[in-house]
């Protein structure tokens, strides 16, 4: 039985990509906290004041909730770590991969029409572009109704927007955005390669895993990504023919957070 993909929702609205905001709340944050504490102690901290308490609430329970509270918090947990060594365009390269997550029309858009004109040589994405994307996906039946002709430019201008706040699209207000130059960091691959790992996906099964694809990475490329994890020492990659085989040199999520925030 072949399971429905998920449907896509407006909640992108609440806050695109709020790297700078995200980077305070990781740093407020807690292990343990809840959302009611996280925003009651952000909104006290002071860090906060150009910010109302009812947009505050919006950004902690519609944005960071989805995108780091999830599993027991451990996305938030691990980026808190990791935010005292990545470099800014690093740690939103992370933040990137956790909001796909939580957001699957940003995850499809920036794997189907993103690396899709990056491939073809284009040099810019266009708001009409994810206009067409979005009305296909409502074509499609990928929304729960029907989003009004007010609802579809808003979120095609959200696609947009989250990309370029995350490195793959020039920032400003504009309709037509310059591609940008976009590899994946050496921490954020060996981050993903041991999540996908620990969360149980198998070493040939990993290679083609769809969040690769949010960095424009298929399977050889993976490959290579994981070669090159090799040569620091991270883990060791097999291959033959199909058949990848990988030792992974860290137990634990924590062990690996260790080496990278100490590298």
């Amino acid at each position: 039985m072949t399971l429905a993909p998920p449907r896509y929702t407006t909640q992108l609205q609440a806050g695109l990509g709020l790297v700078d905001e995200t980077k305070t709340l990781l740093d407020i944050w807690t292990p343990g906290m809840t959302p009611p504490q996280l925003q009651a102690t952000s909104l006290a901290s002071g860090r906060f004041t150009t910010v109302t308490a009812r947009r505050l609430r919006n950004v902690v329970i519609e944005c960071f909730k989805p995108r780091y509270l999830v599993a027991g918090g451990a996305p938030a947990a691990h980026l808190k770590r990791l935010a005292t060594v990545l470099t800014a365009a690093e740690l939103a390269q992370a933040m990137m991969l956790f909001t796909a997550r939580a957001n699957p029309i940003l995850a499809d858009f920036i794997r189907q029409v993103y690396w899709s004109r990056y491939a073809g040589s284009y040099t810019h994405v266009t708001n009409d572009d994810a206009r067409v994307f979005v009305e296909r996906a409502i074509d499609d039946g990928r929304t729960a109704t029907r989003w009004s002709q007010t609802t579809i430019p808003r979120v095609s201008r959200y696609l947009t927007g989250c990309c370029a706040d995350y490195g793959l699209l020039e920032r400003g207000q504009r309709s037509s955005r310059r591609i940008l130059p976009f590899r994946i960091a050496f921490p954020v691959a060996a981050y993903l390669a041991y999540d996908l790992h620990f969360a149980g996906v198998g070493d040939n099964a990993l290679l083609g895993h769809e969040d690769w694809m949010l960095f424009g990475l298929d399977r050889q490329a993976v490959l290579g990504e994981l070669k090159q994890l090799s040569l620091k020492g991270l883990l060791i990659v097999q291959a033959a023919g199909d058949v990848v085989r990988i030792s992974w040199k860290h137990s634990t999520m924590e062990s690996l957070l260790d080496v990278l925030t100490q590298s």
